[in-house]
């Protein structure tokens, strides 16, 4: 049996909850309560190893606050800058663990990251890889206009869902790799009254988990426009024990 441990480092989208210089009623409500949203980044740990998906501008802060534990490898999931661009902080705190992800993610990534030696490991869409004990398998999805790519992650009958940044119409053979999920976490990007060309609502998610049978599913990369009390939203630092 291995064990898996998810956690959601941050649940926000590219500007983060409370947004700077915002008086709307949710970022005030998070002042007033302490609370946020960092940019959306999830760690997972198994077989006492740690790899992170998508290295958040908030990362420094995320990883403080979930012990410093020592990171193993990365998978980026697409090359917007809330994706990837905390990968800077692993200078001079830890050798720069490897990084995962579709050729032509690593090509555009790496340009930023010219001062840090790291291994990078193409990721074949469809293609799983084995990775601390876990089966990892890129799935295309619709996020225009730059590739992108969700995640089915797998460990001993457990199965953990990922869209990362998509629209609703995202490809069939990846809704059939995302269909029965344990947990299904899901871009959620605005309320169910506004339609982005390149995102779900919170409706368009919601009903997107519930047509690919998940059997739990949180909504992730929130926007501050997004109530806090709200059924499946993920909060920052929620943890699951699969």
């Amino acid at each position: 049996m291995i064990f898996l441990r998810l956690t959601l480092l941050g649940t926000g989208d590219a500007v983060g909850t409370p947004k700077i210089g915002c008086a709307c009623p949710r970022c005030t409500y998070a002042l007033q309560k302490r609370i946020s949203r960092t940019r959306t980044s999830l760690l997972l740990e198994s077989e006492g190893r740690h790899l992170i998906i998508d290295t958040s501008p908030d990362m420094r802060y995320q990883l403080l606050r979930s012990g410093s534990p020592p990171i193993d490898a990365v998978i980026w999931t697409h090359g917007h800058y809330d994706h990837y661009s905390g990968y800077g902080e692993f200078y001079r705190v830890q050798k720069p663990p490897p990084v995962y992800a579709a050729p032509e993610v690593l090509s555009y990534c790496s340009q930023f990251f010219t001062f840090l030696p790291y291994e990078k490991h193409p990721m074949t869409p469809y293609l799983p890889i084995e990775l601390f004990g876990l089966k990892i398998t890129s799935l295309p999805v619709n996020h225009p206009s730059v590739p992108t790519f969700g995640l089915c992650i797998e460990s001993d009958g457990v199965a953990i869902g990922y869209t990362s940044d998509t629209r609703v119409d995202i490809p069939s053979t990846t809704r059939s790799h995302l269909e029965g999920m344990d947990l299904l976490l899901v871009d959620a990007i605005v309320p169910s009254d506004l339609h982005l060309n390149k995102h779900m609502n919170y409706e368009e998610a919601c009903n997107l988990s519930r047509e690919l049978g998940a059997r739990d599913f949180r909504c992730v990369h929130l926007s501050h426009l997004v109530s806090w009390d709200l059924p499946h939203l993920g909060r920052d630092s929620d943890t699951w024990i699969l």
